[in-house]
């Protein structure tokens, strides 16, 4: 169903891992890992730009939420005039709803494609851009002596060496997991009843979800997990330093 999606995924990691086989060969560990790390970097900033979007639409409705709470109470039993005066914010302060929903609907489905693609890499034969031989290569090829496509509960005989790859890459993930959700609750200027149910869940239970992801994910994946946690932490931290301190006003400071 997302074909348009796994295709060009799979073309741009079969370029990352054709680059690196040079330097390391075709069925090397490090060829794939750094073909994975290098696939997450690629999409990331095919997707930077709307990002910054995303990130400038949620300080703008965080500023916002009082005027729009304000305008909901007041205009509770008349739909029409809630929707015209929230006509009138958006044209005042310049933003648009879909500004914050397309970017996160564009990254869940770029992110579903990463995922869908490197899970395929399961069975012996082609998978999407990739040949028979490049699968086959995916599926024997090793890092320290831990193969990509092994789990801790289907180690392949290198219970040892998973353990000692995946402790660390869950917790990559776990931590980058967490810290991304305390800088964004930091940055919420007022607590509601919706963020006192949300903020536990993004500090506590989706860090958990990562480390529990260990037992199950195979090695590779596990490597995109910890590439793209440590990526969102980082790009998020350093956009909101360029953008500097939300504005009481409703503006939202600095220049892209």
């Amino acid at each position: 169903m997302l074909d348009f999606v796994y295709y060009p995924v799979s073309a741009v990691l079969w370029v990352w891992h054709t680059g690196f086989a040079v330097l390391f060969g075709a069925a090397s560990g490090v060829s794939w890992t750094l073909a994975i790390v290098f696939l997450v970097v690629t999409v990331r900033l095919v997707l930077y730009r709307p990002f910054v979007a995303q990130v400038r639409f949620a300080r703008t409705m965080a500023v916002l939420q009082p005027q729009i709470r304000q305008l909901q109470t007041r205009f509770a039993d008349d739909r029409m005039r809630l929707a015209q005066e929230m006509r009138g914010l958006q044209r005042e302060h310049k933003f648009n709803l879909l500004t914050g929903f397309l970017p996160i609907l564009g990254q869940l489905v770029v992110f579903l494609g990463l995922y869908h693609v490197l899970r395929c890499f399961d069975h012996e034969g082609s998978n999407y851009v990739f040949s028979a031989d490049r699968v086959h290569s995916f599926l024997h090829a090793d890092l320290f002596g831990a193969q990509l496509s092994a789990t801790l509960l289907n180690p392949a005989g290198a219970l040892a060496t998973i353990l000692t790859l995946t402790i660390p890459l869950v917790l990559i993930s776990a931590t980058a997991t967490h810290f991304t959700a305390r800088a964004a609750i930091a940055r919420q200027l007022e607590s509601t009843p919706q963020t006192r149910v949300i903020n536990p869940i993004m500090l506590w239970l989706l860090p958990v979800c990562s480390l529990l992801a260990g037992l199950i994910m195979p090695l590779g994946i596990l490597i995109y997990f910890a590439t793209t946690s440590s990526w969102t932490f980082l790009q998020q931290l350093y956009i909101h330093r360029k953008l500097g301190p939300i504005e009481p006003a409703g503006v939202v400071a600095g220049e892209e």
